[in-house]
């Protein structure tokens, strides 16, 4: 039965001694790594979107996305303690709901990492477009740095970083994660600035009417930025490569987090409080506003020559222009440019280590887990997801490809707290590094949250996702079911030999 494909923690855990990755990341590491991966677009680029979907009321969507994710993060803290390997949500789910499950959800975050990696590297060329027009007078035809929905036809730099991100991963991860903590400074500093300069000055009229669209539209907008949160999932898909993951790994997850969401707040306070941000193009007649990242969009916003943070590319640095900081601008321009291709590299690095490990289970080609010789890292499909990231973000808006990702996301998310209920039920006396506090109150909390999040996406959104999931299932069943290790009786034990290929379980007597 394929439900009952599951795989025992015990030889997860075998596996990732066979053939394994190096562990050299430690708890500092983890939470730069996390901050790195959270901070980022839902601050610099998503702030607008929520505006757009929510006017000031995305101060609530803020902490209700904010929710949700705690409890989530919980509940992934307790399971990456307890497994530390690389695989994140799929590698749970393996262990605890079966193979079909583990797939679905492997499969949904392919979804989520690709396609939110292709929405940060649009956010970046943003920023860097915006500096290079605002500091130094170049004017870029919108040709080549706008996709076709938002009046362009490919969008060249966000490409460009796309492929930049991917051979720094190829490189390898200490040199990716020391890289990623030097542009968390930058990325802090700036929006503490930011604050610093902002919040002092706020107009409270700015904040009337506070829920321009109801709670309809805070909804759609917490949906919108819970993207921004993905961050400590990839954390969590580097456990494998952790020292002490046991104790480090909660750390990362929760710590990266509860520092995030301080700065989501005040920040989205700052921006309100100063330029205001009431929804561009209302719908007098079905009162919803204008969809970000759409034609329609971007035409209404060129009537009133962009002169709303609706409609910047670049949120942050117009908002600071526009209260007379016109450097202040350009340099917080300068730090987005040099820091939000470190979201891109957490949101490469959990693809490329969902793909690792999907193909040492045998669900995958083989190759997708073959490891570089000098560097150890898995660079044929850090090569192939880097380029399906620059195709991504050569073509389509960043409101379009966050929903898209969500989508996946949250699948994901509700899947590793049910995972994390059903296997202190099914293992109780296993150690657990790390416990969810009252698990079968903050489990469901997450569950029902993903899921009330995942209803205020947008149509297309959920329509793309279960195409995907449809396409998913066909691919399993076709090629994956057939070739699975624990399908085939086969199981990986620790070798002397990291080479040594998979064993056959021995027959029960």
């Amino acid at each position: 039965m394929v439900f009952g494909r599951v795989k025992p923690l015990d030889a997860i855990l075998a596996t990732a001694e066979k053939k394994s990755l190096h562990r050299s990341l430690g708890a500092f590491q983890l939470t730069m790594l996390g901050i790195g991966a959270v901070i980022g677009t839902g601050i610099f680029v998503l702030t607008a979107e929520a505006a757009q979907k929510a006017g000031p009321g995305m101060m609530i969507s803020f902490v209700i996305a904010g929710f949700v994710c705690a409890f989530a993060a919980l509940c992934y803290a307790e399971m990456a303690a307890m497994v530390p390997v690389s695989g994140s949500a799929y590698t749970y789910s393996y262990a605890v709901m079966g193979e079909l499950i583990a797939w679905m959800v492997g499969w949904a975050l392919i979804l989520e990492y690709a396609v939110a990696a292709g929405a940060v590297s649009v956010g970046w060329s943003g920023y860097v477009v915006g500096l290079a027009e605002n500091a130094l007078g170049i004017d870029i035809p919108s040709t080549w740095v706008l996709g076709p929905f938002d009046g362009g036809m490919i969008n060249l730099p966000a490409m460009a970083i796309a492929g930049l991100v991917t051979w720094l991963l190829v490189i390898g991860t200490r040199e990716s994660a020391t890289v990623n903590a030097i542009l968390v400074v930058i990325k802090v500093a700036a929006l503490t600035l930011f604050i610093a300069l902002a919040v002092p000055v706020m107009n409270m009229e700015n904040f009337e009417p506070f829920a321009p669209l109801g709670i309809g539209g805070i909804g759609a907008a917490a949906a919108s930025i819970f993207f921004a949160y993905v961050g400590f999932d990839a954390v969590s898909t580097a456990a494998e490569e952790t020292k002490n993951p046991q104790r480090n790994m909660p750390i990362g997850l929760i710590g990266s987090l509860a520092i995030c969401t301080v700065f989501y707040l005040l920040v989205a306070a700052g921006v309100i409080g100063t330029v205001g941000a009431q929804p561009v193009g209302i719908d007098a007649a079905t009162g919803h506003a204008l969809e970000p990242g759409s034609r329609a969009l971007a035409s209404a916003c060129g009537a009133i020559g962009d002169q709303a943070v609706v409609c910047s590319k670049e949120a942050l640095a117009w908002t600071m222009r526009e209260i007379g900081w016109p450097q202040v601008g350009n340099l917080i321009g300068l730090a987005a440019g040099l820091a939000l291709p470190s979201v891109i590299l957490m949101m490469m690095f959990g693809q490329t280590r969902i793909f690792f490990v999907m193909s040492r289970d045998g669900l995958l080609p083989q190759a997708f887990s073959r490891i570089h010789p000098k560097f150890h890292t898995p660079h044929v499909i850090t090569i192939i997801t880097g380029i399906a990231v620059a195709l991504f973000a050569a073509f389509f808006p960043v409101g379009q490809l966050a929903n898209i990702s969500n989508s996946g996301t949250l699948f994901a998310f509700a899947a590793v707290s049910i995972a994390v209920m059903t296997i202190r039920r099914t293992d109780p006396t296993r150690h657990r590094p790390f416990k969810t506090p009252m698990i079968f109150v903050t489990a469901p909390i997450a569950v029902l949250g993903c899921i009330y999040l995942f209803f205020n996406l947008d149509h297309k959104s959920i329509t793309l996702f279960l195409i995907w999931a449809a396409v998913g299932l066909v691919v399993y069943f076709l090629y994956s079911r057939s070739r699975s290790y624990v399908g085939r009786g086969i199981i990986d034990v620790h070798e002397d030999d990291p080479d040594a290929p998979p064993q056959p379980v021995p027959p029960i007597p």
